[in-house]
């Protein structure tokens, strides 16, 4: 029994992404996000029985990321230890994004920090990154803290930062493990902190995805007895309620929000929450400082221009209507590199294009993932389940072609949808889906099931991200590691002055 009747406090960020600053990079705008913001938030709410927590995806995601990973090499730890050391952070967990670097990355921040790492199903070398079980007593309370990622991540991310890892089943590790601690009486509360989200609506179970195993927080807080709070992530929505038994949070991305628990260890019962990061009580420390001026100076670079397209994107889903030229011109990259015959790309969340004379600033807030490049050769029945399953991506609202409600909810999925240069190719909305594609031509010739072709595409998409399984038995030609940033910056340090050709290959009709 609890002898001492208190309240416990738990402060969880997820999802940060690599976002200090308080202002967007894309145009320097000020912006309610970062760890800069949140500093003053969590120093008011922080008292003596707080746990503060982040939840993952850390080490990626930002423009002041992509200049550190480039010039790293100077910095014995890693940028993102400076900010969760400052803040005092007790525990972390790890993201799937956490490895788009590799291994030594992922080492480098964990050897460095001051907090504990909690993750117990993500494995290198048969051994556990962090923690099983972390066990932390309160003024007489024992409270278990059991991290795990999404094992899903193993379809995403490129094979050499595969090499020597394992991922449990997310689910069967919170569950044993949440056994095992109730069985041997280990703890008074147990908190789950888990990198992945919910497959399922909150209030009435129905499934909001295809139910692959990335997300199973529902089927957690359904079934897992004895699991006090589930604090989750990966899909950046803002959740802060009780599911069955269970208090649940989720926060939104780039630090825009820190979810606040207050658990009563008599009652059980919780005051759940997400707190803005809104605060200007904030102090920046000299390296964080310094490497923000680089980072600017880096970013206001001029490595070329696109002398006949206007690269700007001023509305995100007409862009996708109609195929925007900066895909045009990402394909083009894409396709200069690889040496294929096609090359599908998506314009990602928030993309804003590029400007006449493109910067490296206009690059990275637009190519946003250090995505690489995989060759398959791909058959012409292979290339239509491609693009059948990319033009699931649109549905008829009110007689007006719009974005299918799955990939708005539960989260914005929109780099989901790819643009296929190379070919000619027509999308019929209205018909169902799965037969969408009316006509495909390759040099004015339709394609036929055994034509053969060399695709090119990002290695998320290559690996099944977005359940894209098509390319599952196809032959890999080649698998580029250059990322994709790079590769268009060289492109256009190369050319200086790009003639891009472009016109719309792609007709989107009723």
């Amino acid at each position: 029994d609890i002898s001492i009747v208190m309240k416990i406090r738990i402060l969880a960020t997820s999802d940060v992404h690599g976002m200090d600053m308080p202002y967007r990079y894309s145009d320097l705008k000020p912006c309610n996000h970062g760890f800069l913001k949140l500093e003053g938030v969590i120093r008011k709410y922080r008292n003596e029985h707080t746990i503060l927590i982040d939840n993952g995806d850390i080490l990626e995601g930002s423009p002041l990321l992509s200049y550190y990973y480039k010039h790293d090499d100077g910095y014995k730890d890693h940028l993102m230890c400076e900010l969760i050391n400052e803040m005092r952070y007790d525990f972390v967990n790890i993201g799937n994004h956490d490895l788009n670097y590799g291994i030594k990355v992922l080492n480098k921040y964990l050897d460095h920090i001051d907090a504990r790492c909690i993750n117990g199903n993500l494995l290198y070398s048969g051994k556990s990154i962090g923690n099983q079980i972390t066990i932390k007593e309160i003024d007489g309370v024992r409270i278990a803290i059991v991290g795990a990622v999404t094992h899903y991540l193993t379809n995403w991310e490129k094979e050499i930062n595969l090499k020597g890892i394992d991922v449990m089943d997310a689910f069967e590790y919170m569950s044993k493990t949440v056994r095992m601690i109730k069985d041997n009486h280990l703890a008074d509360v147990i908190i789950g902190v888990y990198h992945g989200g919910f497959e399922r609506d909150l209030e009435t179970g129905e499934l909001t995805e295809d139910d692959t195993g990335e997300n199973q927080a529902y089927r957690m807080v359904k079934e897992i007895e004895g699991l006090d709070i589930l604090i989750t992530g990966h899909q950046h929505r803002s959740i802060a309620t009780k599911c069955f038994n269970t208090y649940v949070t989720q926060t939104a991305y780039n630090a825009s929000e820190i979810a606040f628990i207050e658990f009563d260890t008599d009652t059980k019962e919780a005051d759940v929450r997400l707190l803005n990061a809104d605060s200007d009580d904030y102090h920046i420390s000299s390296r964080i400082s310094d490497i923000e001026e680089k980072t600017e100076k880096w970013l206001d670079e001029t490595v070329g221009e696109v002398i006949d397209a206007d690269l700007k994107v001023n509305d995100e889903i007409n862009a996708r209507i109609h195929k925007h030229p900066v895909i045009t011109f990402i394909n083009k990259v894409t396709l200069d590199a690889s040496g294929a015959d096609l090359a599908g790309n998506a314009l990602f969340n928030g993309a804003v294009g590029f400007n006449k004379s493109i910067t490296m600033r206009d690059i990275v807030s637009t190519y946003i993932y250090p995505n690489t490049i995989v060759v398959y050769e791909v058959n012409g029945r292979i290339l239509k389940e491609y693009l059948e399953k990319s033009a699931e991506y649109f549905a008829i609202k009110d007689e007006k072609i719009d974005v299918d409600e799955s990939y708005i909810y539960p989260k914005p999925q929109h780099y989901n949808y790819d643009m296929v240069d190379g070919i000619d190719y027509t999308i019929k909305v209205s018909n169902p889906k799965g037969h969408r594609i009316t006509e495909i031509k390759y040099h004015g010739k339709s394609v036929e099931d055994e034509d053969i072709f060399t695709l090119a595409l990002s290695n998320y998409r290559s690996g099944g991200g977005g359940n894209f399984f098509m390319f599952k038995g196809c032959k890999k030609v080649k698998d580029i590691q250059t990322d994709m940033v790079t590769l268009i910056s060289e492109y256009l340090l190369r050319e200086k002055k790009v003639t891009l050709n472009h016109y719309e290959n792609i007709k989107v009709i009723k």
